[in-house]
């Protein structure tokens, strides 16, 4: 399990995230997070790069690692555009 901070809601709604979890999130002002609701009540906040990362974790399950889907993605574009030019 993780560690556990305490913070407060502020009038306007908002919550303070300490310092140092900021820090352990790489957030600065201005950076986006992703805000989701439990359906148990729980918050959970998470940095756009953390949930990035995640979703790359889960797709390598799927994906040997000699294999890039950037490149075949790539490779059917041009081949797609080659079949338009050529029509």
């Amino acid at each position: 399990m993780g560690t556990t901070y305490t913070s407060r809601i502020e009038k306007s709604g908002r919550i303070l995230i300490p310092a140092v979890v900021r820090h352990k999130l790489g957030l600065r002002e201005g950076s986006e997070v992703i805000v989701r609701v439990e359906d148990s009540g729980q918050i959970q906040v998470t940095s756009r790069a953390q949930a990035l990362a995640r979703a790359q974790d889960e797709l390598r399950k799927y994906v040997q690692p000699e294999r890039s889907l950037a490149d075949e993605l790539i490779a059917e574009r041009r081949a797609e555009a080659e079949r338009e030019n050529a029509g």
